[in-house]
C-alpha cells in the first residue's frame, strides 16, 4: 500500500482499489421493517448467548438509533429473544461514566425493554491483538467473554475525534472498558485525555476492534444505519452538532472494512452540498484512516458488491444508493 493511502484525509476512489469484494447489502427502508430485513440478509451465524453492541447515547440524544426499531428486531428474531444490548462505561465524565449514571441514563433514554449489559460493571478482561503496532492487547468489559455472538448494530455519523463513526468506532471504543482500555486508545501517559489524534487514534480504534472480532470469529455480523447523521457523535447528546447530510438507508455485511467502506462510499456519492460538513469532519480528522488500517491488518475488504434489497439484491454502486436522497428533515 502506497503512503497516499495511509493518510487520512485522502480519500480513494473506488476504482483505486484492489483486492476481493465482500458482499454488502442494502436497503432504503429506514424503518423497523427494513431493519429486520437488513439483519436477516447476514443474520446466519448468530448463535448461543447474543449481544447487540449499540450506543445507547447520552440523555435525550435526538439522533440515536429509534428505540422501537431495536425492540421490533428483538422480538422478530429467534435468536435475539434472549438477548442483550451490551455496552461499556465512557472514558469521559458525563451521563455514562459509572455504573449508576449509566442505569439511570438507560432509563431516560427508554432502553428499558430488555436487559442491558454494562460489560465492565465488574471488572475488565484482556484480549489479544495480532499484529497490532502501538498495542498488544486490549482491556474489554469482563462480561464480553461470556458471549457467543455479537450483532453490531451502529448508527453511522460523524465524530469529534474520529471523523466517522461506522462499525469499527462501535466496536473499537465501545467495548474496550471505560479506565483502560479507552483510555489506551485516547491517551498518551502523563499527557492530556485526547491526546492521540489523527492517524495514531485510527490505528488504535482498529487495533481494539480486530481483539473483538478475533474473539468472536464468524459469529459477528455488522448494521450500519445511515440515518440522522450530525457530524457530532452520540456521545455528545443534546449539544450534537445540527444534521445537514441526507438519510440515506441501512447497511448490512459479515464484513467491517466492506460495511464501513460502503457507508462512507455512500457519504462521498452525494452531492457536495449534502455532504460537505461530513466529508469535512471525516478528513480534518483524517478519520479514513480506520479504512485503510482496517485492510492492512486483514480485517477485511474495501471492495464490495453492493446488493440491493428492495430491487431483488440487484447489485448497485454508492452513487445509485444515494440518487434521490432529499435534503434533511427530521424524523421523530
Amino acid at each position: 500500500m502506497d503512503e497516499l493511502t495511509r493518510d487520512g484525509s485522502v480519500y480513494v476512489p473506488y476504482e483505486d482499489r484492489t483486492g476481493a469484494e465482500s458482499d454488502v447489502f442494502f436497503t432504503r427502508d429506514l424503518s423497523a421493517e427494513g431493519l429486520i430485513r437488513a439483519y436477516e440478509s447476514v443474520s446466519g451465524n448468530i448463535t448461543g448467548k447474543t449481544g447487540i453492541k449499540l450506543h445507547t447515547g447520552e440523555q435525550h440524544g435526538p439522533n440515536i438509533i429509534p428505540r422501537a426499531w431495536v425492540q421490533a428486531l428483538m422480538e422478530q428474531e429467534p435468536e435475539l429473544k434472549d438477548a442483550s444490548i451490551v455496552e461499556t462505561n465512557t472514558y469521559y465524565a458525563g451521563d455514562r461514566y459509572t455504573t449508576a449514571q449509566h442505569r439511570e441514563t438507560l432509563k431516560v433514554n427508554g432502553w428499558t425493554f430488555c436487559p442491558v449489559d454494562i460489560m465492565d460493571e465488574e471488572g475488565t478482561a484482556l484480549l489479544p491483538i495480532h499484529g497490532g503496532k502501538w498495542m498488544k492487547e486490549m482491556s474489554v468489559g469482563s462480561h464480553m467473554l461470556s458471549y457467543q455472538s455479537l450483532v453490531v448494530l451502529t448508527h453511522f455519523k460523524g465524530h469529534t475525534q474520529g471523523g466517522f463513526g461506522g462499525s469499527n468506532k462501535n466496536i473499537g471504543i465501545g467495548c474496550a472498558d471505560g479506565r483502560i482500555g479507552k483510555k489506551w486508545i485516547h491517551t498518551y501517559e502523563g499527557q492530556g485525555q485526547w491526546s492521540i489524534a489523527k492517524e495514531e487514534f485510527m490505528e488504535r480504534i482498529t487495533e481494539s476492534t480486530k481483539a473483538t472480532i478475533d474473539f468472536f470469529k464468524d459469529h459477528i455480523l455488522y448494521v450500519n444505519i445511515l440515518r440522522n447523521m450530525s457530524v457530532s457523535c452520540d456521545c455528545e447528546g443534546i449539544a450534537a452538532q445540527p444534521v445537514v447530510t441526507p438519510n440515506v438507508g441501512i447497511l448490512a455485511s459479515r464484513d467491517i472494512l466492506a460495511i464501513d467502506q460502503a457507508s462512507v462510499d455512500c457519504v462521498y456519492a452525494m452531492k457536495e452540498e449534502d455532504n460537505h460538513d461530513l466529508v469535512e469532519r471525516i478528513e480534518s480528522r483524517h478519520g479514513l484512516r480506520q479504512l485503510s488500517y482496517m485492510k492492512e491488518m486483514g480485517m477485511g475488504n474495501n471492495r464490495y458488491h453492493l446488493l440491493d434489497l428492495d430491487n431483488d439484491r440487484k447489485e448497485i454502486s454508492a452513487k445509485d444508493a444515494v440518487a434521490g436522497v432529499v435534503p434533511f428533515v427530521r424524523e421523530d
